[in-house]
């Protein structure tokens, strides 16, 4: 699974959590319902934020929900996923968005791709996913050969990109494409009016997507010679973080024109999450308010012995445990590569791929809930991404 913002799930609330696993697993239950299992392989991260913006706008509601089967991915459990329109949505940018992405990398020559066998097969995947997108979008009311003409003038605008060229020039493409799609959500959900701010969005959303995979790519890039818009137009590091700043601020603003019915989940993955996408990407650490202290009951039981001696009464035992029936050893160990695949044994906790207990991951340390989180700092309530409402108009 691809894409920039990639929240920890042991620094979202339980409802939060429940939430984006529901648009995460939506988006690849709808990929396979209309194309197939193999489609399922462009599930990212990214795409699930078009379902999130068309429930944020329309409100959750029984229609918008059904009930999933086991997976290897939830460690075998069912789950509510989203389902309708926007899960739709979702899958037909997933799909042309990941096309053009093997496109590029067929153009880099990159690993296998460079022999042309396997270049060969790569670029008629991609055409069946263009096609595959175009139906769904069609069905959608969304004409995806926006999208596809944003790819195609992505390559010319490389080719003739040199030192004297401006970085926005490079990632115009990007934004015209993300923009479309944020847009249609607003289309989908019947509110028109958040159109404009939504294609805002969406437009600095697709600048940050491509500064930041130049970021990270940089040094490889330059290790193998391939291209990439920082070292060809001579863009400093400083450039670029000052751009994806000013991106990010800019989103904010935008969102704050959309009208949602229930906005929190956007709120965290475009305010908050991007920020520390943006840190990441650049090693860095932004929090504005380190000395701000989180709610431990947001994220698990307070420290010490729930069980111990109270104030003034004799200590209680633990209660039972209760019973748990083991897995074998293959749906054990389909359940651990599902963990370990989602990060899920790396953070916070998750349930034995076996013995179903539940286990605390190595990794406790994922950072406060408020780090690189900015605009809670200037409010007097608190970290507003610590539950399942804002708390500040940020």
């Amino acid at each position: 699974m691809f894409g920039i913002v990639r929240p920890c799930t042991h620094r979202l609330s339980e409802g939060l959590r429940t939430e984006w696993m529901a648009h995460l697993c939506g988006l690849c239950l709808a990929l396979r319902a209309d194309h197939g299992q193999f489609a399922r392989i462009v599930t990212n991260y990214d795409g699930l934020i078009v379902s999130v913006l068309t429930e944020a706008q329309t409100g959750t509601t029984p229609a918008g929900r059904r009930t999933a089967g086991p997976c290897p991915l939830r460690a075998m459990r069912t789950a509510p996923v989203a389902k309708g329109e926007g899960a739709r949505l979702a899958a037909a940018v997933s799909l042309v968005l990941a096309s053009a992405k093997v496109r590029d990398h067929v153009a880099d020559r990159d690993g296998l791709l460079a022999r042309r066998p396997v270049a060969a097969a790569a670029r008629r995947v991609a055409a069946g996913w263009d096609r595959a997108g175009a139906r769904t979008g069609a069905a959608l009311g969304f004409d995806t050969a926006l999208l596809v003409d944003a790819v195609d003038r992505q390559t010319g605008i490389e080719t003739l990109a040199g030192p004297s060229t401006p970085l926005l020039t490079v990632t115009e493409p990007t934004e015209t494409a993300t923009a479309a799609a944020f847009a249609h959500t607003a289309v989908l959900a019947g509110k028109p009016q958040n159109a404009a701010p939504l294609a805002e969005a969406g437009r600095l959303f697709g600048r940050l997507a491509h500064l930041l995979d130049a970021v990270e790519d940089r040094e490889a890039d330059a290790a193998s010679g391939a291209w990439n818009p920082l070292t060809v137009t001579g863009t400093p590091l400083t450039e670029a973080r000052r751009l994806c700043d000013d991106a990010l601020h800019g989103i904010r603003l935008a969102l704050r024109e959309a009208e949602f019915t229930d906005g929190t989940l956007v709120h965290v993955l475009l305010a908050h999450e991007l920020r520390r996408s943006v840190d990441r990407a650049f090693g860095t650490s932004s929090c504005s308010h380190t000395g701000l202290e989180v709610p431990q009951g947001s994220f698990g039981p307070p420290p010490g012995n729930p069980y111990g001696p109270t104030p003034g009464g004799p200590a209680a035992p633990p209660p039972p445990r209760p019973p748990r029936d083991r897995r074998g050893l293959i749906a054990g160990c389909l359940v651990w590569a599902g963990l370990a695949c989602t990060c899920q044994m790396c953070c916070g906790s998750y349930e034995d791929p076996w013995s179903r207990e539940r286990r605390e991951a190595p990794c406790q340390d994922c950072g406060d809930c408020c780090e690189a989180c900015d605009c809670c700092g200037q409010c007097g309530e608190g970290c507003c991404c610590c539950g399942d409402s804002c708390g500040c108009d940020c």
